[in-house]
């Protein structure tokens, strides 16, 4: 309990403080933030007054109302959900590491409130849902970790092949340029004995162009380039599809071939004469959830990464995990804090 309060106490003390300059504040429109928090933390946008909903969503997180003009209490609000400061990771931050130390995955592409209500009922059956949010996430990681997340940066290398599969169905019939297509990443991506992003960590890809189905039975194309993968820490890592990537999907295409398994509809075959895209072909109705797609970092990046403790690393080393060449068992990046006792 009295973590969680020190937490609490934290947090309401960033959200009072100013706005991290040139974040969320990129759009002028008090709006379009509001509904950017909303859908962070409930997965859908409220309707009504903008100052009750405001009061509503900081109720539901700090337990009460915080001062300052509207602009600041979004941007703020904003800033902790998703960015954090030096000191003090975002709350996706913490929250992606409570649901790795448990499921060894995360449910990115789901709200806040179901996320923290999940963890709650695998660890003690029920969620506790006449408490903050904020203590609510502090006291999960109080019962999973002795000591408190922290967050390191660190450099991912440039053409780290990358390899996510479609969240939901892509038909070529619905499918409109422009459209945001989310998958999610199919292991854990780890430097040393760091966290970057866990398995099912966002990745995105967009609609470049839509060819309805034509005369002669040709089919329907839709043409996908991927854009970002989204990681623990607050600033997204650029993908593209180059040459490691490539390479990927030809080795397995013919892991596939060899077991005499179809690749239509299991692969988002790459590449067509291009470096950012692929070529997704109608000759089904849909290409079906857990289709897959390699992509690669198109830069060298630093990245914001759990440093993993000891008590933890097991699960790096029984992952199916991308990683770097540097041991899992260098301790020199972190203590030896792991596992609390119970």
């Amino acid at each position: 309990m009295r973590r969680s309060m020190l937490f609490l106490a934290c947090a309401a003390l960033f959200v009072l403080g100013a706005a991290l300059p040139g974040v969320a504040q990129e759009d002028a429109s008090t709006f379009h933030v509001m509904g950017r928090v909303e859908q962070l933390v409930y997965g859908i946008e409220h309707t009504g007054g903008l100052i009750d909903r405001l009061s509503s969503i900081e109720r539901d997180m700090f337990g009460r109302e915080l001062p300052g003009s509207i602009a600041e209490r979004q941007a703020a609000l904003l800033n902790f959900i998703e960015r954090g400061t030096e000191y003090q990771p975002s709350l996706l931050f913490k929250l992606g590491v409570a649901e790795w130390a448990i499921d060894r995955r995360i449910d990115a592409l789901s709200p806040v409130i179901r996320r923290v209500e999940s963890l709650e009922v695998t660890l003690e059956g029920s969620p506790q849902v006449d408490r903050p949010v904020t203590m609510r996430l502090e006291r999960v990681l109080g019962l999973l970790l002795s000591e408190s997340v922290t967050s390191q940066e660190i450099e991912l290398p440039e053409a780290t092949v990358i390899r996510a599969s479609l969240a939901y169905p892509l038909s070529p019939k619905s499918a409109k340029k422009g459209d945001v297509v989310d998958l999610t990443l199919d292991s854990d991506l780890v430097v040393g004995s760091n966290l970057l992003a866990p398995k099912g960590s966002r990745v995105t890809a967009s609609v470049e162009e839509v060819t309805k189905p034509r005369s002669f039975g040709r089919p329907a194309e839709v043409k996908i380039s991927i854009d970002s993968l989204f990681p623990l820490g607050p600033t997204d890592i650029p993908l593209v599809f180059g040459e490691e990537s490539k390479q990927a999907v030809e080795a397995e295409s013919a892991q596939l071939a060899a077991a005499g398994t179809s690749v239509v509809g299991a692969l988002l075959l790459g590449p067509v004469g291009l470096v950012t895209g692929f070529l997704v072909r109608g000759d089904l109705k849909e290409l079906p959830a857990g289709s897959v797609v390699f992509s690669q970092t198109a830069e060298t990046v630093r990245v914001g990464a759990f440093p993993v403790p000891l008590g933890l690393r097991g699960l790096l080393r029984d992952s199916d995990a991308t990683a770097s060449p540097e041991p899992l068992t260098d301790g020199s990046d972190t203590d030896d804090s792991g596992v609390a006792e119970q």
